[in-house]
This record gives structure tokens, C-alpha cells and sequence, in this order.
């Protein structure tokens, strides 16, 4: 079951003296410094424009996008802007706290193992991850917090609350745009009160619930301009107001990695102080290298439908890395994946742990941990210490490749019934809730 931390449990201990060292990485320097940097100057200022009645966007959605999330996101931050920054900075440290114990906790209870970890199974996605998680606090990014939306999304879902569940989607996808890649996988999997919760919600997040606080014709405007300038521009040169960011080393999705290996584009372009570096295998036109991006997308797309079981065949185990392949492939689809998105790999992890740990066949198990070994090591070499031509050849993207093709197998090759009944019984183990109706 989903539990409270307590004070008593070692293992909450280091999670609430982690939460505290995270947050005094945010507050000491505002409170007893210069000032915080990265993304908070960036969301108090967005809160003050809301608070203010003045523009989050350019007049011409050609101009620069200081902010570049929907409006929504603006409304919300202007919420505990009113209070100041110190205030501001300390509720997006404490949501981030929450968000990371949550996505524990869901991502346990739905690892479709049966079983309740011990106290390092349990511990160690976090530990795998912490290097994501500080950058959650250090940069002031929502990305965990999404992680947590989409997460208790399907929690809903499977205690058959798609409306809710529906509207939780909508909520990460009103904040941040790429959370919405989940809408497809609701369609195929036919959870169609799911897919009107979220469009609903969508509607009422985008255009109604920012009207009362922008007006509704200045809400409306303001939604345009974003769309015309974050989604629907795209050229040689990049796409949503971050051209220096979008073929460079720093983005490992699907589109960036593509262009890089079949174009002559400069990796190093964030850094003007750096001369040219290149990596393509290949030279070809920007609209060649995007029909390759979308034939790879679909050749992804077309395999990742053909390993999901039917309905006869579902179960719990398989749900569990049917979602963990999704979150693999919604991370690497976003345009732009930096190497915080990569946060969302946290329960593709403890769902390949949970197997490591518990599968009835020992050489599966021993294969498990060597895979998510391998996984590991390349998430480590985003570290500082090593060169940036890691990143730029895609660790994190080959990490997710990885972890996806782990799932992959586990999904196709489910332990024998035989072998399932001689796992010894689960002492404490978890009530999952319902499968999902068909």
C-alpha cells in the first residue's frame, strides 16, 4: 500500500535530510547570496506578469519567448508569486518533495510484481536517479512533478476513476505540452471516458480556468501567440524559441539525435566560445533528415503496438512495462529532451527492478540486473567528468533504449504459470487495485 514517510524508517531519514540539503540549494542563495538563478528569477517574473495584467509573450510570435509554457503554467506560479520569492521558490521546493515521494511510492505499488521491496530495492530508483532529481531543485524544472501527475494518473485509472485520471493528464500537458503523447496510448487501450476526461479538462485548463485572472480574449491571444510560436514554427535553424539548444548536445531525443548523425549541424552551438564540432554519419537535406525522424517514430510507434498484449492476455506484470515502455518513448519523443526529461525514466527502472528482484527464473534475473547495470553506467556519463561527445552520441538515449528493450522481453516472455506459482508469497504484499476494463 501507498504509505506516509516516517521519521522512524532510516530510509525516510535520508529521503527528508536529501529534501532538506536539496532545498537549502535553492533558498540559502537567495536568502544569504547573490540570488537563485536558473529557472526561478524566470517563474517569479511569469507570476508578476500574471499578477500585473502584462504579456507573457511577444506581440509577434516571431520575437524571443522569454517564457515558453502555456499560459496556465503562469497563473499557477502567479498563485505563490504573490507572496514573494522566497515564498515562491520554497512551494516549488515542497512540491518537488512531494512529487518525488509519490513517484516512489506509485511506481512500487505498480511495478506489477506482487511484492513490497525490501529497504534497498525500494530505495535504489531514487538513488539511480538523484542526479535528475537534483537538477528538479537546482533548475527550478517541473519535470518530476509531471512525473508525478502522470503517475497518479494511472493510479486513478486502474481504481477505474478514468475522469480524474483524465484530468490529471490534462493538468501535465496544460503545464508542459509533452505529456500529452499519453493520448494515443489511451485511444489504443480504448479508455475512452479517459480520453474525454482529458480532452475536457484540457479545454477547461487551457481557456477557461487562466480567463478569470487574464481575461478571457487576453488568455485566448496570449494561447495563440504561444502556439504559433512554440508549435507550429520549425526550421533548419531549430524550433521553440531555443535554436541554440534544440541540435546541440544537450538535447538527446529522437529528432535532435536523428538531425545530428544525418546533418552537418554544429553540436556545440549553445557555446559560441567553442569552435564547430559535427557527428553526422551521413549529409542530407533538413527535410530529408525529418522524413527519417518520422519513419523511425513509426517504426517505433508500429513496434511498441505490436508488443502490447491483446486484452485477453493482459495482467498487472504486463501493464507495468507496457507504461514503462511508454514513459521510455514519451521522454525520447519530446522535440526537446534535455538531460533532466530523463527523470521520467525512474519507473522504467523500478519496474525492471522489481523483475531483477522477484522473477521465478534465475537466469533472467541475473540478465535483469546486468541490463539495468549497463542502463546505469550510461546515465552516468551525463556526469561533468566526462566529455560532452558522450551526450552529444546520445548516453541517455541509449539508456532509455536500453531499458526499453528490457521491458520489451519481459512483456513478450512472462515467467510460466508453473514457474509464477513457485514464488514464495509476498509477506505484506500490495492491494493493487482492479485491472483496467478493456
Amino acid at each position: 500500500m501507498l504509505r506516509y514517510p516516517s521519521f522512524r524508517a532510516p530510509l525516510d531519514l535520508l529521503f527528508f535530510v536529501c529534501c532538506l540539503a536539496l532545498t537549502a540549494d535553492v533558498l540559502v542563495p537567495e536568502i544569504w547570496g547573490n540570488g537563485k538563478t536558473k529557472d526561478y528569477p524566470l517563474w517569479y517574473w511569469a507570476g508578476q506578469q500574471v499578477l500585473h495584467g502584462l504579456n507573457l509573450y511577444p506581440l509577434n510570435p516571431d520575437g524571443y519567448f522569454d517564457f515558453i509554457y502555456p499560459p496556465l503554467s503562469a497563473v499557477l506560479l502567479a498563485i505563490p508569486a504573490f507572496l514573494g520569492k522566497i515564498p515562491l521558490y520554497l512551494v516549488l521546493c515542497l512540491l518537488n518533495v512531494v512529487a518525488w515521494w509519490m513517484t516512489a511510492q506509485f511506481s512500487h505499488a505498480m511495478a506489477g510484481s506482487g511484492r513490497k521491496p525490501n529497504m534497498w530495492l525500494e530505495a535504489l530508483p531514487g538513488i539511480v536517479t538523484v542526479t535528475f532529481v537534483f537538477d528538479m531543485f537546482d533548475l527550478g524544472q517541473p519535470n518530476l512533478m509531471l512525473l508525478a501527475m502522470m503517475l497518479y494518473g494511472l493510479w486513478l485509472l486502474r481504481g477505474e476513476r478514468p475522469w480524474l485520471a483524465g484530468g490529471m493528464f490534462a493538468l501535465a500537458t496544460a503545464i508542459k505540452v509533452f505529456p500529452v503523447a499519453v493520448l494515443p496510448y489511451l485511444v489504443w487501450r480504448r479508455r475512452w471516458r479517459a480520453v474525454a476526461g482529458m480532452i475536457v479538462f484540457l479545454g477547461i485548463f487551457l481557456f477557461v480556468l487562466p480567463a478569470p485572472f487574464r481575461g478571457f480574449q487576453h488568455n485566448a491571444t496570449e494561447l495563440k501567440t504561444w502556439y504559433q510560436g512554440m508549435v507550429a514554427t520549425s526550421s533548419e535553424k531549430g524550433f521553440g524559441k531555443r535554436d541554440e539548444q534544440n541540435w546541440s548536445w544537450v538535447n538527446q531525443s529522437i529528432i535532435a539525435m536523428t538531425h545530428r548523425l544525418t546533418r552537418p549541424v554544429n553540436y556545440v552551438q549553445d557555446d559560441l566560445s567553442k569552435p564547430p564540432r559535427y557527428m553526422n554519419v551521413i549529409d542530407v537535406e533538413f527535410k530529408t533528415a525529418n522524413w527519417i525522424v518520422l519513419a523511425i517514430s513509426a517504426l517505433i510507434g508500429l513496434g511498441y503496438l505490436a508488443v502490447m498484449p491483446p486484452a485477453a492476455r493482459r495482467t498487472e506484470k504486463s501493464d507495468a512495462e507496457e507504461i514503462g515502455i511508454l514513459f521510455c518513448l514519451m521522454t525520447v519523443a519530446s522535440p526537446l529532451a534535455r538531460q533532466y526529461y530523463f527523470m521520467w525514466l525512474f519507473f522504467p527502472i523500478t519496474v525492471l527492478l522489481h523483475r531483477a528482484a522477484y522473477d521465478p527464473r534465475p537466469k533472467v534475473q541475473v540478465v535483469t540486473w546486468i541490463l539495468l547495470a549497463i542502463a546505469g553506467l550510461l546515465l552516468l556519463l551525463s556526469l561533468p567528468l566526462f566529455p560532452i561527445e558522450l551526450q552529444a552520441y546520445g548516453n541517455n538515449l541509449a539508456s532509455a533504449a536500453l531499458l526499453t528493450a528490457g521491458l520489451v522481453w519481459h512483456i513478450l516472455n512472462p515467467p510460466r504459470e508453473q514457474e509464477a506459482k513457485a514464488l514464495p508469497p509476498a509477506a505484506g504484499g500490495l492491494q493493487l487495485g482492479a485491472t483496467p476494463n478493456q
